[in-house]
């Protein structure tokens, strides 16, 4: 089996790779936990991977493999996600029973997150009826060999424990946990260029 061919998306690829990456994510501990009920989930989670990581599609950062079977949203240094969106999804999607635990755990982020220049890699995911095929192996090392050209360090935050063995197969290392009251943890993990 050949490996996937990688490219750089524009803007006209978003609608499908937001869906990809909502595909990936149905069965997240994070995002289940935030948003537990299907309706909830599916009205949420497009606004949350647009916030978080749709600044990729303008600035060359956004990969995928073929047929948006895998994709990967980056910023690159100097780009950050949409705090404002967020906000604004959090205020009007999460449960008012979890919002402090949801705040929490952004400031927790804040904490971790790097301040030298960095590429962050706020969503990553393959649609489950492809994973094992070597998607986000390839988009993985395409998106870090730029980031060994810049000799930028990567950041992420892990959202799944099965995805730990993953990130650290291409050189992540866990820098804590973050877990606020009934949360599910939270793994912030640094890729030092190479």
């Amino acid at each position: 089996m050949k490996s996937p061919t990688v490219r750089v998306m524009a803007a006209s690829d978003e609608d499908p790779a937001v869906g990809t990456i909502v595909l990936a994510f149905a069965a997240d501990p994070m995002a289940r936990w935030t948003w537990p009920h299907a309706h909830q989930y599916l009205a949420a989670m497009p606004r949350l991977v647009r916030a978080f990581g749709a600044r990729a599609f303008s600035n060359g950062s956004g990969f995928c493999t073929d047929g948006y079977v895998g994709t990967a949203l980056w910023l690159s240094p100097g780009v950050h996600p949409d705090e404002e969106g967020l906000g604004a999804l959090v205020d009007s999607t999460v449960a008012p029973s979890l919002a402090p635990e949801v705040a929490a755990i952004f400031e927790q982020m804040a904490k971790y997150h790097p301040t030298e220049p960095h590429w962050y890699l706020p969503a990553i995911g393959v649609d489950p009826a492809h994973q094992g095929e070597g998607h986000g192996d390839a988009l993985m090392a395409y998106a870090l060999a730029q980031c060994d050209r810049d000799h930028a360090p990567a950041y992420l935050e892990s959202s799944n424990p099965r995805n730990i063995p993953f990130y650290r197969r291409h050189g992540f290392e866990p820098l804590g946990a973050i877990q606020i009251g009934s949360s599910p943890t939270l793994v912030p993990m640094l890729r030092r260029p190479r």
